[in-house]
This record gives structure tokens, sequence and C-alpha cells, in this order.
């Protein structure tokens, strides 16, 4: 691929994006090919070297704040006529109470997601303190009631470490895949505002 057409492809990738960051962008992918063909590599291979477009098109996106892929998006085209502006006007009180209840709907479900990971943590941290303490204190028992409630406390708290243990595991995997789960949802939201104008 040509640095030309390499520079077209990135560009109608980014069509969502402000027009600044897309020269931005541009500018400094094209520097990047002129640096390395000076450094001996055919146009070629100094296209081929900076990477996919795709791969480009879909990473760029995710280091541009939400907002501004937004503001970009619904900034007009053109100027409204007078119709227009009075329509969105008389239908405001809909359309932003139909907002305001999707983004307080899409903020409840990601709350609840995360107060679940939370409550995990909170269970787990709770039988191992749990553990420990029946672990301590078994030694108590063992002397006041001749030993067999004293032992059986001791096994009891053994176990109930080991399934902390076991539950830490389980709850850094789900935290995890909830914590790439937000950022594919993010980078999906994203990609709604980028690449649709062409």
């Amino acid at each position: 691929m040509t640095k030309e057409e390499f520079s077209e492809k990135l560009k109608n990738g980014l069509a969502g994006l402000p027009q600044e960051d897309i020269d931005e962008r541009l500018t400094f992918y094209s520097e990047m090919i002129d640096d390395r063909m000076e450094e001996g590599l055919t146009e070629e291979e100094a296209v081929a070297e900076i990477g996919s477009v795709q791969t480009l098109v879909t990473q760029i996106p995710e280091d541009t704040p939400l907002t501004k892929l937004v503001k970009e998006k619904v900034k007009p085209k053109r100027s409204l006529k007078g119709w227009e502006i009075l329509l969105l006007v008389l239908g405001s009180p809909l359309w932003i109470a139909l907002l305001i209840v999707l983004f307080a709907f899409l903020f409840t479900v990601y709350a609840l997601i995360w107060s679940f990971v939370l409550l995990l943590w909170v269970v787990m941290i709770t039988f191992l303190f749990s553990a420990i303490w029946t672990v301590l204190i078994s030694p108590v028992f063992v002397r006041d009631t001749g030993g067999e409630t004293g032992f059986e406390l001791f096994f009891a708290g053994i176990m109930l470490i080991g399934f902390s243990i076991f539950m830490f595991f389980g709850c850094k995997a789900f935290t995890k895949f909830v914590w790439k789960l937000s950022k594919k949802i993010a980078v999906g939201i994203k990609s709604l505002f980028v690449g649709k104008d062409n």
C-alpha cells in the first residue's frame, strides 16, 4: 500500500472524529512514514511497519474522549432553518425527558454491575476475617470445652480460609471480566460516532 492510499483509508476510517484530530493523525503518520523512508525503507515497507489501517481506526477513537465525539457528531453540517428550530424547541420536553431516562437507565445498569462486583469482594473479605477469627479463637474453646468444639472450630476456620482464597481468585477474574466488558461497551458506544459519515 502506498502512503497516499494509507492516508486516504485512514481519513475515511476516522470520519466521525473532529477534523482537527483527523488532520493531526494524518500528519503524524505521514511524518512517521517519511522518517522510515529516510532510513532506507521503500514506501510500501514503511507503510507496512505502521500497521493495518483497521487496527489504527479501532485504537484511535479509544483515546478520544466520548464527549468530543458526541459534540462532533451532533454539530450541524448546515445552519438550521426556522421551522427546524421551532420543532426542536417544541419537542424539547419530550426528547430531553427521553434522553434523561435513557442515561439514568444506562447509569443504573452500570452501577448495579459494579455494585455486584463490590458485593463479591465484601463477601470474600468477610469470609476471610471470619475464618481467621475462627482459627484464632479455637484454642480458647479447646481449653474451655476439653477439645472437641475447639478442634471443630479450628478445622472449620481452615476450610473457610481455603474457600476465601478460592473466592479471591474468582472475584479477581470476575472483576477483570467486568472491566474488559466495560471497555468494550465504551469502545462500542464510541464506534457509533466514528466512521459513519462517508
